[in-house]
């Protein structure tokens, strides 16, 4: 599963204009999986920033991103709730560790670097979302952008007619779309009601 989470994330990123280095392909046998950098993003032709970015961003605000380190944690099943990171003590070991911290100082000078997370989703509810986001920016990290919002955005990106050759995950949105698996939104609000069987 982990080969189709970069694969969205590659994408999401590419697909929004990003120059998209995967920080490594294979996982050695000593480390642990999750113990290191996913991506280093970089935007060719980033807009000046208007105000400050909200924490949990949308596909809108990335022309304003400079430049990223991306880490993947996607756990499709959990929310990252306060008691989801508090049960989890070693969870942000990875912004402690040299590693990540050498391949922060190593992307070199120009524009800010924000540290951005790729998680399945924050809680839906305000307080809860705000005690989320306050103990991920107490830990460091600069923003984050949920699974949701990406594969919105790749289903709303790829066109049916194209094709999607050099990449599986869009070759697979291309053909769901193409067969109506996958619709386009419309409004419900005056659909006719469905007449009952006598």
């Amino acid at each position: 599963m982990a080969g189709v989470n970069e694969s969205i994330v590659r994408e999401f990123f590419e697909l929004n204009g990003f120059l998209v280095r995967q920080f490594r392909k294979h996982v050695a046998p000593a480390v642990r999986e999750d113990d290191d950098i996913d991506f280093l993003v970089l935007n060719p032709q980033p807009q000046p920033r208007p105000a400050e970015l909200p924490f949990l961003l949308a596909t809108p605000e990335l022309k304003f991103v400079d430049r990223a380190i991306v880490i993947l944690k996607a756990w499709h099943t959990d929310v990252f709730t306060l008691a989801f990171m508090t049960h989890k003590p070693d969870f942000f070991r990875f912004l402690e560790k040299k590693s990540f911290q050498q391949a922060a100082a190593g992307l070199g000078k120009g524009g800010t670097l924000l540290k951005i997370l790729a998680v399945p989703d924050l809680p839906k509810e305000s307080q809860a979302r705000e005690q989320s986001i306050g103990v991920l920016r107490s830990k460091g990290l600069d923003a984050a952008i949920s699974f949701p919002t990406m594969l919105a955005c790749l289903v709303n990106l790829v066109e049916p007619n194209r094709n999607y050759q050099k990449s599986d995950l869009l070759q697979l949105i291309r053909l769901l779309k193409n067969y109506e698996f996958l619709k386009e939104p419309q409004m419900d609000l005056f659909r006719p009601r469905r007449q009952k069987k006598r």
